[in-house]
């Protein structure tokens, strides 16, 4: 009994020797003493990792004796390791400071922080596959159509504007072939531009405030609710700094457009504050000389301010009101100069108000542990006027959250509740069927993200949500993230959406609303959908450190169960149909990066094939380029010289009449002279002078009634724009 009890005990001594064998680490930037989060961890030859938290704190368990190599890495920063004998006494947690890289691919990746999946993770240790567009990229696409984000988002791979009126521009975004509808698109996690609101979204915001661009594409609607089948896209807004920043943009075009914006922030002891103006002009255009305006005629005034108050440490509260107007009208040339008679009467006149506030309390319980509340109120006012037609209507959404967030060693979790209602009512007209409707949806959700080790991650999510006309929604997530080493990652991803229907897509936006008849909620049911993802991630040094290659390989499919589409019924009405059937989209991106010194390249390819089947039919999805290629080439001389050539095709697209447009090439050049404190730009858009107009007839029929053909490529030709950027 005396040799089991003593066997025991030297068992438990062991087993609690070797229980004591651990490490802690603080994992911060060796020139701003900044921590690091997502700092990986690994003990060589035991598959034994880690992953610093938000406060750059790790830690290593169970860790053999004996003298073992601790390797420590993170995305744009010198590796660097460490020789540790256990047992090991550490009274406090090691400080480990990583040096950013000088040379190759790492030094042009600065951090970046996703706020699209919440949780605020950097995107090199993020399971969910975004994409980010910021820093001078955003910068450099800025100067070529700063008044609205059409071009910021159209020349990503993957992603396609589509123009939904040949005289006004009416645009929307397209993810991987599938509808604008199918796109949510939010600001700073308030949900804005959905539904009625969602028609001239892209025109009517502009990236001077903007801090970067987040993409998801595929189902994200465990992450916000309703909408986001194709893709999410998230607009991050500038935040106040200690440094106070005054920026100014004014730019001219040959269209004898304008645009003058202005963006300020700056932050005191207890208060910050951001403000953004512009003024955006825009005159009647038409290089074609078919008589129709390629741009319409335009105003718009926006005024964005926001304040910050930080009452402690741990508690802020930031309150913001967004306020834009405009008035927009296309059509015949000579009744928008104001030269209208008889033979010149068509026009097709857009007036919009669009008001919100925003609202969000972040309080944070401990260095773990944050609470968030926020709330927003949105007011959106349009009329569409044309010859003998009005549109019009008002619609008022609100959006309310609150969630729970903590940060683990190992894993991090967020939790909440969210309320969002959506009201449209149409202003009454003779003889017309009123396309009202009020939806109220209430929703749940959870997340989780587990570092399972130093290489491999999953986050995996879970949304139900009860919808006051379609009923509830069970809504699951997941994805992981695989560092095979420095060079290697991998990703894999699927999730479940829905759209709540509404009258308001591109296909009633192109024929202005007329005749559309409201929609038989009792006989229809919710879009849903389910998809996935694949891609696989290389990079690696080049000459000696003096370039860098990367790449980046997606594979990826959605399907939509029982499409609701505009279809033509009796006496000439357009009515929502729910046959039975799929749509589908299935394909490839290619995004690959190679610099070398000043000059960088990139290289982007998508391949989209979406097909919808009903009625036993199998057809190709109208206005999808099924091939896409986009070539950047920039030359960069830091703080001096910008410039770029970029050249876009887009392979034939199928028309809503059964024929194919014309494959096509749109190229552009850019320059940017920077001194300390300003800039100047010039902008050389669509070289090859590419116009639809070129390819066949805009429109049949009379000028004074006409019957416009789809819009698959663009309408304006070859446009110089010029401008000067202050930095005060």
């Amino acid at each position: 009994m005396k040799r089991l009890i003593l066997l025991s005990a030297m068992l438990f001594s062991i087993v609690s020797s070797y229980a004591q064998n651990t490490y802690k680490a603080i994992v911060k930037d060796a020139e701003t003493d900044e921590p690091l989060p997502g700092a990986t961890v690994t003990v060589q030859g035991t598959g034994l990792g880690a992953a610093s938290d938000h406060g750059g704190n790790l830690l290593l368990e169970n860790i053999p004796d004996g003298e073992q190599v601790i390797f420590f890495s993170y995305l744009g920063y010198q590796p660097l390791s460490d020789t540790v004998i256990f047992p090991f006494d550490q009274p406090s947690p090691a400080l480990i400071s990583l040096v950013p890289a000088e040379h190759g691919d790492d030094h042009e990746l600065e951090e970046v922080v996703i706020t699209a999946t919440r949780s605020s993770r950097t995107i090199d240790n993020i399971p969910t596959r975004v994409e980010v567009i910021a820093g001078e990229e955003l910068d450099e696409k800025g100067n070529m159509k700063p008044g609205d984000i059409r071009m910021l988002l159209a020349e990503s791979t993957g992603i396609q504007t589509q123009q939904t009126s040949a005289t006004s521009g009416n645009s929307s975004i397209r993810i991987q072939g599938l509808d604008g509808k199918y796109t949510q698109m939010i600001r700073d996690g308030f949900p804005l531009y959905s539904g009625f609101s969602g028609g001239l979204g892209l025109l009517q915001i502009a990236p001077l405030d903007l801090q970067q661009v987040e993409v998801i594409k595929g189902s994200s609607s465990t992450l916000y609710g309703g909408g986001a089948i194709a893709g999410l896209v998230n607009l991050v807004s500038k935040k106040p700094a200690e440094e106070r920043q005054l920026n100014l943009l004014l730019n001219g075009t040959s269209a004898l457009g304008l645009d003058a914006n202005a963006f300020y922030a700056e932050k005191f002891k207890k208060t910050g504050t951001t403000i953004y103006a512009a003024y955006n002009h825009g005159s009647a255009y038409d290089p074609s000389d078919i008589g129709l305006t390629a741009i319409p005629e335009f105003d718009r005034f926006t005024l964005n301010p926001k304040i910050y108050l930080y009452f402690t440490d741990r508690t802020t509260l930031y309150a913001g009101i967004n306020a834009t107007v405009e008035k927009r009208v296309g059509g015949d040339l000579e009744y928008v100069k104001g030269n209208g008679s008889p033979g010149h009467t068509y026009f097709e006149e857009n007036k919009t108000g669009r008001y919100s506030t925003q609202i969000e309390l972040d309080h944070e319980l401990n260095s773990r542990e944050k609470l968030v509340f926020r709330n927003s109120a949105g007011y959106y006012d349009r009329s569409i006027g044309m010859p003998d037609y009005k549109f019009s209507g008002g619609q008022l959404s609100t959006y309310t959250e609150a969630n729970y967030s903590r940060k683990g060693d190992n894993a991090d979790w967020v939790a909440g509740v969210n309320f969002v209602t959506d009201h449209f009512k149409e202003d009454k007209a003779e003889n017309t069927a009123l396309r009202d409707y009020q939806y109220h949806t209430i929703g749940g959700f959870i997340q989780n993200t587990w570092n399972t080790s130093g290489k491999f991650t999953v986050e995996s999510g879970l949304r139900g949500d009860y919808h006051n006309n379609y009923g509830f929604f069970f809504l699951p997530r997941v994805s992981a993230l695989w560092k095979v080493n420095e060079h290697f990652s991998t990703r894999l991803g699927g999730g479940m959406g829905y759209k709540a229907p509404t009258v308001f897509t591109e296909d009633a936006e192109r024929v202005q609303f007329r005749n559309v008849l409201p929609l038989d909620v009792k006989n229809t049911e919710a879009e849903r959908s389910y998809g996935a993802s694949y891609d696989i991630n290389f990079r690696t040094g080049l000459f000696g450190d003096k370039g860098s290659f990367s790449i980046n390989q997606l594979f990826f499919y959605t399907r939509i169960n029982d499409p609701i589409l505009l279809t033509q019924v009796e006496n000439g009405s357009l009515a929502y149909l729910q046959p039975e059937g799929y749509l589908n989209t299935r394909g490839i991106e290619t995004n690959a990066k190679i610099t070398y010194g000043d000059f960088k390249l990139f290289i982007g390819y998508t391949l989209a094939d979406v097909d919808q089947h009903t009625g036993g039919k199998t057809m190709s999805y109208p206005l999808v380029s099924k091939h896409r290629l986009n070539n950047v080439l920039m030359y960069e001389v830091e703080e001096e010289w910008k410039i770029g050539l970029e050249a876009y095709y887009f392979g034939k697209q199928t028309l809503n009449d059964g024929t194919s447009g014309k494959s096509y090439w749109v190229a552009g050049l850019m320059l940017e002279k920077l001194w300390e404190g300003f800039s100047i730009f010039l902008n050389f858009e669509n070289l090859t002078d590419t116009r639809q107009a070129g390819f066949g007839t805009i429109y049949t029929g009379d000028i004074t009634n006409p019957a416009f053909n789809d819009i698959y490529a663009p309408m304006d030709g070859f446009v110089i724009n010029g401008g000067i950027k202050l930095r005060l």
